[in-house]
């Protein structure tokens, strides 16, 4: 008997469904995705397995530069931006009009004397974020004889009086963000300024390393 043979047919896959979910999936992340903002100042933070996560708001960041480069403020949340921006123009007779404040409230870390503040407010954001523009915010050490223009301690001090200011229930919290290969006597500068504050709780940002290294 004769083999009946088989006609073969090349085989298809219809690809639209599959393209459709993937281009859906791409829409998602790119629209969730939190854009990294440009900072003035470059740090390496030290590796660590440690995997908690700093509160997105009520959170004050102090920033260490190594070398010569100095210290750098980051407050989150914006009504606490505003009302410690004001605190600190009262305390050093410069004043802030409402659209700087409102401005101030949308910026990220800063590195400049309060008496240059409006300047920095008025750029921007790429030029104000440039390395090197920005000198840092001025501080001395608790028991250097130049502590009245220790404005390292009045920005922490009025985003604590801010806080309560606005009623917050919970205590400000604060961190240190400084470069792995950062010389000890500089964070011990900002954590004596939270001793002298009776800040006894901080965290310390770090990057985060696998386990098993």
């Amino acid at each position: 008997m004769a083999k009946i043979k088989m006609s073969k047919k090349a085989a298809s896959i219809d690809m639209t469904a599959m393209c459709d979910v993937a281009f859906l999936l791409l829409t998602f992340f790119i629209l969730t995705a939190t854009a990294k903002v440009p900072e003035p100042i470059s740090v390496d933070t030290p590796n660590s397995t440690v995997k908690t996560k700093l509160p997105e708001t009520n959170l004050v960041t102090i920033t260490v530069g190594k070398g010569k480069e100095n210290m750098f403020v980051d407050i989150k949340g914006r009504e606490l931006r505003k009302t410690t921006l004001e605190l600190m123009g009262q305390k050093y007779g410069v004043t802030f009009t409402d659209a700087e404040k409102e401005q101030f409230a949308l910026m990220e870390s800063f590195g400049v004397p309060i008496q240059n503040m409006s300047q920095i407010i008025n750029m921007k954001s790429a030029d104000r974020n440039k390395q090197g523009l920005q000198p840092g915010v001025p501080y001395d050490s608790i028991n250097s004889p130049n502590t009245e223009n220790n404005q390292l301690k009045d920005w922490i001090y009025t985003a604590r009086q801010a806080n309560i200011e606005l009623g917050n229930d919970k205590e400000l919290n604060f961190a240190i963000k400084g470069d792995a290969k950062l010389e000890y006597p500089k964070v011990k500068i900002v954590m004596d300024i939270f001793q002298d504050q009776k800040i006894n709780t901080f965290d310390l940002v770090t990057g985060l390393r696998g386990e098993n290294f």
